[in-house]
């Protein structure tokens, strides 16, 4: 009884952590069981060098308690990626991308072209169709 009450606790303090904005920092809620995931993330960091921007990686793989704490649906967060902003404000999908890209000035004209009216929908389709894919193969959808 007393671990159960100090696990719910320490949920419950990492729920309040993550929700807690700090200034300029975003929290990158990631598929830490995907390949392409971490070699994404493995990307951005390199292109940030020691500067990291403030991003703080949230691995949500077997988080659904946390994730719905904090208002996001654990299947969306396998299917989309998600952003919680310094603001506390949540971005998904490839607003989430192009959010992130913004804050690398390496990758700010990249966000220009994803954020193209005409292109946004057709990549963004493009996106979820390779998630599934890849989710659908590794028997995890």
């Amino acid at each position: 009884m007393i671990e159960a009450d100090a696990t719910s606790l320490n949920q419950v303090v990492s729920t309040i952590a993550m929700n807690t904005p700090q200034a300029n920092k975003v929290t990158v809620y990631y598929d830490g069981a995907c390949p392409r995931c971490i070699r994404d993330r493995r990307q951005y960091e390199k292109l940030c060098g020691a500067d990291d921007h403030g991003v703080d990686w949230f691995d949500i793989s077997g988080k659904d308690s946390e994730l719905r704490a904090l208002g996001i649906d654990p299947r969306l967060a396998l299917t989309e990626l998600h952003i919680r902003s310094a603001d506390g404000d949540i971005v998904s999908e490839l607003d989430a991308y192009i959010f992130l890209m913004r804050r690398t000035p390496w990758l700010k004209p990249l966000a220009f072209l994803l954020a193209l009216p005409l292109l946004k929908p057709l990549l963004a389709k493009a996106y979820h169709r390779s998630v599934e894919r890849r989710l659908r193969h590794s028997g995890r959808l």
